[in-house]
């Protein structure tokens, strides 16, 4: 008999429907059903993976009230935000269908032979992206749609021409399963082969590890804890061919306030905050964790004034058990360090399901100390603000961050001293995080061509990569360069008449223009 398992209503505590565990078996079919998809041709066809992309979109939003039903249950996350993260999963889909559509993607550059080339004749050199292989995707607990079954790594695996499997998230299987077979419908209308898509459940590790452990998955993109996310990482340089591992893991989202900023809008950093720290439960990858604070009067009615909007705010639902007792547990480590002072007065929540109170938790910058509970993930509706006596106490606090997600900085340009802080800051976070943002609040991802959501260890596993936006299909390309190939043995994209219209480098200039033969 197969391990089942449980969908939980965060809400109440309550279970619902059972699934069951993908076994040893099935991951060994969906594997090798991937691997033959890789090698079929029609998966190299652009236009049907467009296809396949704008269906996958469009039978989401026609089931979009059947899927919102079965996450609410699952997740505890209101209507509003997962229709909305229902709409940013199919746009993100048809926007990777956009980027097959401009099919310069693959980035291919020709040169041209020079046989008078010095010191030695140079050949004729023509180089692309190519697809990597077959990928495992394993979903995240706190984005039930744009970051789990179809979410941003399998679409852009999905265009990069990679099958993928799926390791869904059991936090939220219904909503897994009801994803999985819109996509499943999706392929089979693209004509596209069997193994293009394959979605798998489990609550265990097992089927996760034998994904990665796989010979035909050539990498992994994974959202999720630092543990897990360095867990797979170390697992895939362990096989004996190692893999690339995509993993988006934990981040604080440092922010800094001055005093001129706060002087001229605190109310509205302070009303901007305590959004950003409590929408859905303070459980997104961007939420900000530490606030940099200056010490004296300006700071402390900030420092009043974000308790007192967070102890008006309702216990928040958080994904599960496990979260809530890890918040609970990174807590009360937080609350025992002598120099750390709880603000607010609301009461713990106690009663059904898995909630918190959202609050907020105050510390001198200067006990900042590398790896202290100061600088540590609490990943919930919590806040810990971080009072700085002067310039270099918060200048030298800053030092002492891991890599992160984002920084942000709130700060009055038309103070002098602000202005000279500013490009200082701006130096010391991007050397340590992979978005800045200025006189805003990190949570809201843009899904665009320029935003980059990644950042140094530990923040994720490979730095110089997106997970949203359109550049994250760059994980799952490699480079390939022919050298005086015949002509029929280039791909398309390569060959002198450029016959998909596709933009190039030729001999160092783009171009769209044929070469002349």
């Amino acid at each position: 008999m197969p391990s089942t398992f449980n969908a939980v209503d965060p809400a109440t505590g309550v279970p619902g429907a059972g699934y069951d565990e993908a076994s040893a078996a099935e991951v060994a079919a969906a594997v090798d059903a991937a691997q033959r998809a890789f090698r079929d041709p029609t998966l190299r066809d652009r236009d049907a993976r467009a296809a396949l992309l704008r269906g996958a979109a469009a039978r989401l939003r026609n089931a979009g009230d059947e899927i919102v039903a079965v996450a609410a249950s699952e997740t505890g996350l209101p209507e509003g935000r997962l229709r909305g993260e229902l709409e940013r999963t199919a746009g993100q889909l048809e926007a990777f269908a956009a980027v097959l559509d401009a099919g310069d993607f693959v980035e291919a550059i020709i040169d041209t032979p020079d046989p008078e080339a010095e010191p030695i004749a140079r050949p004729d050199v023509r180089r692309m992206l190519v697809p990597i292989g077959p990928v495992a995707v394993f979903g995240a607990s706190n984005f039930p749609l744009a970051f789990s079954t179809a979410g941003g790594d399998t679409a852009s695996a999905l265009a990069a021409g990679c099958p993928v499997v799926v390791k869904g998230h059991p936090s939220h299987p219904g909503t897994g399963e009801l994803v999985a077979r819109e996509l499943q419908a999706a392929v089979f209308e693209a004509e596209l082969p069997d193994g293009t898509f394959a979605h798998l459940l489990a609550a265990g590790i097992e089927v996760g590890e034998a994904l990665v452990d796989a010979d035909a998955i050539a990498a992994v993109g994974f959202t999720g804890s630092t543990a897990g996310g360095r867990a797979i990482a170390d697992r895939a340089a362990r096989r004996p061919n190692p893999i690339p591992v995509y993993a988006e893991m934990g981040s604080i989202n440092p922010i800094v306030v001055t005093e001129a900023a706060l002087a001229a809008r605190g109310d509205a950093i302070a009303d901007g905050l305590v959004t950003s720290v409590s929408n859905f439960g303070g459980q997104l990858c961007t939420k900000p964790g530490v606030v940099f604070v200056p010490d004296g009067p300006v700071g402390d009615e900030f420092a009043r004034a974000v308790a007192a909007r967070l102890d008006a705010v309702e216990p928040t639902v958080l994904l599960n058990e496990r979260l809530r007792d890890a918040l609970v547990a990174a807590l009360a480590r937080l609350a025992e360090r002598a120099e750390v002072r709880a603000l607010g007065s609301a009461p713990a929540f106690a009663g059904a399901g898995y909630r918190h109170q959202p609050a907020a938790y105050e510390a001198p910058a200067s006990a900042v100390a590398e790896g202290a509970d100061l600088l540590a993930e609490h990943f919930g509706p919590v806040v810990v603000l971080l009072r700085y006596a002067g310039r270099d106490e918060l200048l030298a606090a800053i030092a002492q961050l891991e890599g992160q997600l984002t920084g942000s900085i709130h700060a009055q340009p038309s103070d002098e001293a602000d202005a000279e802080l500013v490009a200082v800051l701006t130096e010391l976070l991007a050397a340590r995080a992979g978005r800045i943002v200025y006189d805003g609040f990190p949570t809201g991802v843009a899904v665009t061509h320029a935003m980059h959501h990644g950042g140094p260890y530990p923040a994720t596993s490979a730095p110089a990569h997106t997970s949203v936006g359109m550049t994250a299909i760059r994980r799952f390309l490699r480079p390939v360069a022919w050298q005086d190939a015949p002509a029929t043995v280039l791909p398309p994209e390569l060959r002198d008449a450029n016959p998909l219209g596709i933009w190039r480098r030729v001999d160092g200039e783009l171009t769209r223009e044929p070469l002349a033969v």
